[in-house]
């Protein structure tokens, strides 16, 4: 199984942006941890940062055939991006949306999430912690949804029998 890991705008600036908000940790600690989690569970996973939108789609779109899930931030976009949104929806993969930082409880305009609705869940409000929930998350989708496709495969063998 692969995991794609998508971080939206400014998120290459962890560590030094706002550290009373998204705290002192930098984005390639976050990436070690979580690939320690993937390496538990035998999941391949990759990165990818970008300030860019058109970037951000391009990416969710190369997840079509080459990935099984994807985990995003899309920063600032979460809250204007009709476009990933839409990358997120024909992607069809089930996606987990984490932020670092409660949107709900951040200014009016943060608390909207165009691309949450197109996604499995919404992680907010848990620090980096947030990335070791979606982890946990996105595993368990796709076992189930192995776990579904096995036993779809042994009922359509034992009906052939």
């Amino acid at each position: 199984m692969k995991v794609v890991v998508i971080q939206g705008p400014n998120l290459n600036l962890l560590g030094h942006r706002e550290q009373n908000v998204y705290g002192p940790m930098k984005l390639e600690e976050i990436h070690t941890q979580m690939e320690a989690i993937a390496k538990q569970n035998n999941i391949e996973i990759e990165f990818f940062q970008s300030n860019l939108e058109g970037e951000i789609v391009d990416k969710i779109q190369e997840c079509i055939g080459d990935a099984d899930g994807i985990i995003i931030n899309p920063a600032a976009y979460t809250h204007t991006s009709i476009a990933i949104r839409d990358a997120i929806a024909a992607a069809a993969l089930p996606t987990v949306e984490v932020h670092i930082s409660n949107i709900h409880r951040r200014e009016d305009f943060r608390s909207k999430s165009l691309t949450a609705p197109v996604c499995a869940g919404q992680i907010v409000g848990f620090g980096p912690f947030g990335y070791h929930l979606a982890m946990i998350s996105i595993t368990q989708i796709l076992g189930e949804m192995e776990a579904a496709r096995q036993a779809q495969e042994a009922a359509q063998a034992q009906a052939q029998a």
